[in-house]
């Protein structure tokens, strides 16, 4: 297992691993990714490179998704389960030849614990990677003029191979925003360089950087439920202690200490794990292969209890939040931080219908885009019904409560684009 620095960025060294809090202003730069475009810096990842004629069993025996045809430049979500079917971690897997892979994200570690205590044929050792990620309608063409290449013809979820600044890389294109995008991922050695090429020739393609406070509206709106954030890591069971041990070693201490607040209590940690169902991961489970949780999630495939939709909540309760801070007779109600909390807290909050729990809901956070509050919520498929009315109980218990009118949405919220036809871009 292996640490990261997760403090340097290409702008130097910040408190925030993505980077400055603001660089515009975080409403400007929410609506970068949907109008021009954005650059995010997700270099903080981990990657672990995995070599080796069983490489691909490796996978194939620690995560749902399928690897039947796998190919090479190609990328896949994989999804890490426990035995009861409940996520790990979840993360980016690229084929980079043959035998050699490239895992990018927190399953890492669990892919790496698996392999040292499995009989597999497999190499690893940590790489250091930059991760930038460039999206928007005018992304394709900056993209296109800095690397003085076409990009047009690289499929969704595979890789081009281009050239910026002297600096070779890959060019996946995926696009956590929701609109066409590419992670650009090469030697952090030339970090500073590439990232200062696409500044230098994104003004004219309205491009902004995307700052602490911004960076996660995109995985809101898009529907990308993450960890820590929307569901705790299955590690805490008697089963996994050796693991979260190692775990823990591995890690800095902030990246090791999970927090929850919000309304949703209870005295079992387990309540704040999820399925890859109750995620919308529910497509990328396969049966085709055998792998820890298999039987738990078949039988949830088959009779799901709860999954992901949106919930938009009531602008006028929302505003008597807010106006409460200036009510001097009583105790204002919880906080909102605008456009969404950032302590880095699982903040899940209970949703309702005539005063019963049917759902958990997680993500606030305000969307300049729609005007409006929004939130991801793991729901029950009895009152998952688009359009159905719910109440979101907003504050701790303990302190000022507010019942705030909700209702069920899609998820995603906003139309994906990701997968449009590039030739047409």
């Amino acid at each position: 297992m292996h640490t990261k620095d997760l403090r340097k960025t290409p702008e130097g060294y910040f408190t925030s691993r993505w980077g400055l809090p603001e660089y515009t202003d975080w409403i400007d730069e929410s609506m970068s990714w949907k109008e021009t475009c954005s650059i995010g810096d997700w270099s903080f990842l981990w990657e672990r490179r995995f070599k080796g004629p069983d490489a691909l069993k490796l996978f194939s025996d620690t995560s749902v998704s399928s690897f039947q045809k796998f190919d090479i430049l190609q990328s896949k979500h994989v999804v890490h389960t426990n035995k009861a079917g409940k996520v790990i971690a979840e993360g980016i897997l690229s084929r980079l030849s043959e035998d050699e892979f490239m895992l990018f994200g927190r399953g890492t570690f669990w892919v790496e614990y698996n392999r040292l205590r499995g009989n597999y044929n497999v190499t690893s050792q940590a790489d250091d990677w930059f991760n930038f990620q460039v999206a928007g309608p005018t992304a394709l063409a900056l993209l296109e003029k800095v690397a003085k290449t076409s990009l047009r013809d690289v499929k969704f979820m595979h890789s081009g191979e281009i050239e910026i600044a002297g600096c070779k890389m890959l060019a996946l294109r995926q696009g956590m925003s929701g609109e066409i995008g590419f992670e650009l991922q090469g030697p952090t050695s030339h970090a500073t360089q590439v990232y200062d090429a696409i500044i230098s020739a994104g003004q004219e393609f309205g491009l902004r950087k995307l700052g602490g406070r911004a960076i996660f509206i995109n995985h809101l709106e898009a529907c990308f439920p993450t960890i820590v954030t929307d569901y705790m890591p299955a590690i805490f069971d008697d089963d996994m202690k050796d693991y979260q041990d190692e775990f823990r070693r591995a890690m800095p201490g902030f990246a090791s200490t999970f927090n929850v607040a919000g309304s949703f209590q209870s005295d079992d940690i387990r309540d704040w794990y999820r399925s890859p169902v109750e995620l919308g991961w529910g497509k990328t489970v396969k049966f085709d292969h055998d792998f820890i949780g298999r039987a738990a999630l078949e039988e949830e495939v088959a009779n799901p209890r709860r999954i992901i939709r949106t919930l938009v909540w009531n602008g006028e309760d929302v505003s008597d939040v807010h106006a409460s801070l200036f009510q001097k007779e009583q105790e204002p109600y919880q906080y909102m931080e605008m456009p969404r909390d950032q302590r880095g807290f699982m903040y899940a909050d209970r949703v309702l219908i005539g005063g019963k729990d049917v759902g958990v809901t997680t993500s606030r956070g305000y969307s300049y885009y729609f005007r409006e509050m929004l939130s991801l919520c793991t729901i029950d498929v009895a009152h998952a019904e688009i359009g159905t009315e719910v109440e979101v109980l907003w504050g701790e218990p303990g302190k000022r409560q507010k019942k705030i009118r909700a209702k069920v949405a899609a998820a995603p919220y906003k139309k994906d684009n990701r997968r449009a036809d590039l030739s047409k871009a």
